[in-house]
C-alpha cells in the first residue's frame, strides 16, 4: 500500500510502501487527527517506523502500489 503524507512547513512529502491495509492506515490517521494519539505511527515494508506529529499533518493520500511492467508491451 502506497501512503503519501504531507507535512506542514516541509517542502517534500513523505512517501512509503506499507504492508498495512488501507483500513489500518485510515484508522491510525483518524486517531491522530481526533487527538487520541499525539503521533501518527506507520511502518513500512522494510520494518522501519515513521512517526509524524499529529498537529503537523497536512494531508494523507492512501493508494495502491504501482505494479512494475516488464517487457515491450503496449503502454
Amino acid at each position: 500500500m502506497e501512503v503519501k503524507i504531507g507535512v506542514q512547513h516541509a517542502p517534500r512529502e513523505i512517501v512509503l510502501e506499507s504492508g498495512q491495509s488501507a483500513e489500518e492506515v485510515e484508522r491510525a490517521v483518524g486517531e491522530a487527527l481526533v487527538g487520541k494519539a499525539q503521533l501518527l505511527s506507520l511502518s513500512d515494508d522494510k520494518g522501519r517506523k515513521i512517526l509524524v506529529p499529529a498537529d503537523r499533518i497536512a494531508y494523507v493520500e492512501i493508494g495502491e502500489p504501482a505494479t512494475r511492467r516488464v517487457g515491450f508491451g503496449a503502454l
